[in-house]
């Protein structure tokens, strides 16, 4: 692709109503909506068109758990009576060949055959700087009215001693890996370490998983556990409250000196996979020099109008350090642009906020969890519902998980809820309804759902307030 992509020639333009510095999922809606109201947008990108959920992250780390789930599904067919199943990996490069192409057509879909649709918007390639009236790009001054910045994030490295001295992998890197290892250590256990550690495990890699803290760190203790225990069951070594100490090469590729409960211990392991969360990309932005103020994890601060310290400058997606999913990048770069071309009347909300890991089970979660909730001054009550009581978890003959809801006591308005299932995905959206709609417990225990599905247990855990499940018939309630 060239340096330049401007399909109108309005990449000669020097002048520009709205200027997007970030050409991913958030600068792309930012620029989107911009164009349909009617302004000359100039889209920043560098490096990459698209960003990171395409090209590096969600397409490609998706695929790639899915096959390995076919792995695994096909291996644990056995759970039906009669049945074996016992599939194999043939050839890894040829797996990520196909992610790969994956990637490069959606790419080509849905970014760069994108752009000549909108024939306001040019596409700028190169590194952008905050500069009075503006931004400059390469060096070369774009005026622009307002600036929305949309740079996303980047892997974070730990501050371990020697790692700069090994060889690491990082979630970008690993999805490249054309052969297997066969081992691998990976460092840190959030949504990104526990849907990898569980992808590689299935295709034959040995997996040792490390967290400082516990499995899920900002999820439900029980839905923690209950993964950690999953994921154990399938042969990875997940060792939770680790101290890492220094990391350095063996005979064996890599050793991690660390702290287990208070004795020390050597991990190794032919591969390194690092994966201790995200940094913003604020790097050379010329933040300070523009006096827009950055926070304790170094996104850029906002409102909830997405407004920055600096008046006609606002910020959406991950460089904010907050609410990293992409379609809160994109839903936050549409009201960015709404609020700098029309005045400021639309406001961020994410109460009803869905989020999802895909591992298997998969966790999924909406709203306050119980800490959260305490927190805010709630009385809370919660309910914990057991996957076995869930019909649809009986017939298929996998009852790994559970569902907690989590309610206001004194108004029994659903404040959160939160699953780990085999379908969990697929179920959150009712829960995120329920909240944005101000539901009660008690309205979604009478709501009707469909027999034999995974959401149905929403309304069984709703039942669980004040119902023992276990003594109702099938659709009892």
């Amino acid at each position: 692709m060239s340096n330049t992509y401007a399909p109108t020639g309005a990449g000669d333009r020097k002048d520009y109503d709205l200027a997007v510095i970030g050409a991913g999922s958030a600068g792309f809606s930012a620029a989107i909506t911009a164009a349909e109201l009617g302004v000359q947008v100039a889209l920043i990108g560098e490096g990459t068109i698209g960003g990171t959920c395409v090209n590096v992250g969600c397409v490609p780390s998706k695929t790639l758990i899915r096959a390995a789930e076919a792995l695994h599904h096909s291996r644990a067919a056995s759970r039906f009576a009669g049945i074996a199943g016992d599939a194999k990996l043939n050839d890894w490069s040829e797996l990520v060949a196909q992610k790969d192409a994956l990637v490069g057509d959606l790419r080509q879909a849905k970014y760069i055959d994108v752009l000549p649709e909108y024939n306001n918007v040019a596409y700028l390639a190169g590194g952008a700087r905050l500069i009075e009236g503006g931004v400059a790009i390469n060096g070369t001054k774009i005026a622009a009215n307002k600036v929305i910045i949309t740079t996303g994030s980047s892997p974070s490295i730990p501050p371990i001693v020697g790692i700069e001295n090994v060889p690491y992998l990082i979630s970008t890197t690993a999805l490249e890996l054309k052969t297997l290892p066969r081992s691998m250590i990976i460092i840190g256990a959030g949504y990104i370490g526990c849907e990898l550690a569980q992808m590689f495990a299935r295709v034959g890699v040995q997996v040792t998983l490390l967290c400082r803290s516990r499995v899920l760190p900002g999820s439900e203790p029980e839905i923690g556990e209950a993964l950690a225990g999953f994921l154990r069951a399938e042969g990875i070594d997940v060792r939770e409250s680790i101290a890492y100490r220094s990391a350095r090469k063996s005979d064996k590729g890599i050793a991690l000196d660390v702290e287990d409960h208070g004795a020390r211990a050597t991990i190794e392991a032919s591969t390194l996979l690092v994966t201790a969360g995200r940094h913003p990309n604020i790097k050379g932005l010329g933040l300070g020099e523009a006096g827009v103020e950055t926070t304790a994890n170094n996104g850029i601060k906002i409102d909830d109008r997405m407004r920055t310290s600096v008046p006609g400058i606002y910020a959406a997606g991950d460089v904010t350090g907050r609410d990293e999913f992409v379609y809160m990048a994109a839903y936050g770069a549409r009201i960015a642009v709404e609020n700098a071309l029309n005045g400021d009347g639309r406001a961020y909300d994410a109460s009803a906020m869905p989020a999802v890991i895909f591992t298997d089970p998969q966790v999924a979660s909406v709203g306050l969890t119980e800490a959260e909730a305490t927190t805010q001054g709630f009385n809370v009550k919660t309910s914990v519902l057991p996957l076995e009581h869930v019909p649809r978890a009986l017939a298929a003959r996998d009852t790994r998980g559970l569902i907690k809801l989590v309610a206001d006591a004194a108004s029994d308005r659903l404040l959160g809820a939160h699953i780990i299932a085999p379908e969990g995905a697929d179920s959150i959206q009712t829960a995120a309804i329920a909240i944005k709609c101000g539901m009660t417990t008690t309205a979604l225990a009478q709501t009707i759902f469909p027999y034999l599905t995974t959401v149905e247990g929403l309304k069984l855990a709703a039942q669980t307030f004040d119902k023992d499940v276990t003594k109702l018939s099938c659709c009892a309630g």
